[in-house]
């Protein structure tokens, strides 16, 4: 029979799921903050005469900028999830374990937005621009 810990070192799974919970809000709150100020910032009024797109060139370079953007958007956000998932796990190998699991998808998450680029190149090679 193995030893148990003393009640008072004991955390209930109920205080630690709603500890979690309040991480996960507090990164997401920070996370629509710094978004919303960084739009905010940027905010241009496009000239209404002026082509969006003068050729397919400018089409696939914003396509390439789009998907690094997204891509290194969702990648910092599950790097995020999987650093309070890490501090949260308090030592339980599942939560590491899933920690650990973000971790990976965000590394591939900035490794497809660093191949990005690449794959325009194909596309403009496929498409003949």
């Amino acid at each position: 029979m193995s030893p148990t810990p003393p009640d008072h070192l004991h955390v209930p799974r109920s205080v630690r799921r709603a500890g979690w919970r309040r991480a996960v809000l507090f990164v997401a709150v920070v996370g629509v903050f710094v978004l919303a100020g960084g739009a905010a910032a940027f905010a241009q009024v496009p000239a209404p005469t002026a082509p969006v797109a003068p050729d397919l060139n400018t089409v696939l370079n914003n396509i390439r900028n789009w998907i690094m953007g997204i891509l290194a958007l969702l990648a910092t956000v599950f790097l995020s999830i999987g650093g309070v998932r890490y501090m949260v796990a308090n030592g339980e190998p599942g939560e590491v374990g899933k920690a650990k699991d973000s971790f990976r998808n965000a590394g591939w998450g900035y490794g497809l937005a660093a191949l990005a680029p690449v794959v325009v190149e194909i596309l403009k090679q496929i498409v003949g621009g």
